[in-house]
């Protein structure tokens, strides 16, 4: 069953490139490491800044709790949303998911994602500037 996304056939110039990568992420809040993975996903989307996608297997489950907010993106489907609870303190709607995503975004599913400017993201060592 097709699950294609709708965005693409009303902006068919719109770009989702989905690149696996070797380069060493952290998300950190505070000095508490949340995530750290040697497999992200680097997401480039037209008029958005890139952004790592986690596998969910190498984000702390324990800090993070689903709640009931949702967005919806035309390109790559559904997000859900986590907060986070670390460093003694608790970030809301932090952090997103697809859980199922369109098919051109498939390779997102499950893979988690985080606010650059409300957690310290670094890539191979080096904090990256939200922007």
């Amino acid at each position: 069953m097709s699950n294609a996304a709708p965005g693409f056939t009303r902006h068919p110039n719109h770009r989702v490139e989905i690149t696996p990568s070797t380069r060493h992420v952290r998300v950190l809040a505070g000095s508490e490491v949340v995530a750290d993975t040697r497999r992200p996903l680097l997401v480039e989307e037209s008029r958005h800044d890139p952004v790592w996608y986690l596998p969910p297997d190498e984000v702390n489950q324990g800090l993070m709790t689903p709640t009931d907010s949702s967005t919806y993106c035309p390109f790559k489907g559904h997000a859900s949303y986590y907060n986070l609870t670390a460093a003694e303190r608790r970030l809301e709607d932090v952090a997103w998911s697809y859980r199922t995503p369109y098919d051109e975004c498939r390779a997102l599913a499950g893979y988690i994602a985080f606010y650059a400017d409300r957690v310290t993201i670094e890539v191979d060592g080096e904090a990256q500037r939200p922007t």
